[in-house]
């Protein structure tokens, strides 16, 4: 029993240790956004990384979404005698939770990955330490541009996701299944308000920041998991469970908040 508690006892430590080290990590992070210089063109750089390189899979995962929508809503609706509503049920969804949450698990599965694998090369292959010795802030250098630049771009990637998925619905809806094209569009004017929109756009801003904070944090610290290829392995792993996690926590409080107020 003794041996048990022990046990629990580090690992609880263990854990309150880390969950300091990110918050943290993330505080220093932030305060140097606002401290000169800034360094733009690390920053459009990143902007491209995030962005324009996710687009495809955006554009793919946002029609895709919104097809299956189309149907499955579509069936539903039907049996209450409201397909009318088929157009603002899907904007509702994607605007208000599917866009904002697909569109940050793809770009963390295609450049959150990335980056902490990028970050944990240059830690194992002691470039951070160069940096350091030549009196020049990594964090800087590696952590600021990123959450800048995944704050600004998973908005713009939320929208994209959203206009896109609503046209898929589009297609299936009023091409495949039937329904009026004017129905569609005028039911979806009349239920989408702006409130809906905003509550899209705090999530994402939060989401960026939740990805970038994360990747950038575990490929910062990739020697306390190993060296070498297997503890780059093991950093871009846990970086990709532990974005997709909050997100989808961050997800519901954030969500029970915006609903209560």
């Amino acid at each position: 029993m003794e041996r048990l508690l022990r046990i629990l006892g580090a690992w609880a430590l263990a854990t309150l240790r880390t969950m300091g080290q990110m918050i943290l990590f993330l505080g220093n992070s932030l305060a140097l956004v606002f401290l000169p210089p800034f360094k733009f063109k690390l920053f459009l750089r990143q902007i491209r990384f995030f962005g324009t390189k996710s687009i495809a899979v955006i554009l793919l995962t946002g029609a895709f979404t919104g097809m299956v929508l189309a149907i499955q809503l579509f069936y539903t609706l039907r049996k209450f005698g409201s397909e009318a509503l088929l157009g603002p049920a899907i904007a509702l969804t994607l605007i208000r939770e599917l866009g904002p949450v697909l569109s940050a698990l793809m770009v963390t599965g295609r450049a959150g990955s990335a980056l902490t694998a990028e970050i944990g090369i240059m830690r194992i292959s002691e470039q951070i330490d160069a940096l350091v010795s030549m009196a020049l802030n990594p964090i800087r250098y590696l952590v600021v541009p990123n959450i800048v630049a995944a704050f600004i771009v998973f908005p713009l990637l939320g929208a994209i996701f959203d206009v896109i998925g609503i046209y898929g619905g589009y297609l299936v809806g009023v091409k495949l299944l039937g329904l009026s094209e004017g129905t569609y569009f005028s039911q979806m004017e009349n239920f989408v308000d702006m409130q809906d929109i905003r509550i899209g756009i705090y999530k994402s801003l939060c989401f960026g920041i939740i990805v970038s904070w994360i990747s950038c944090y575990k490929g910062y610290y990739t020697a306390e998991t190993g060296y070498g290829a297997e503890g780059v392995s093991k950093s871009t792993t846990e970086a990709v469970v532990m974005s997709s996690i909050l997100i989808l926590v961050w997800d519901y409080f954030l969500g029970s908040v915006l609903i209560v107020t």
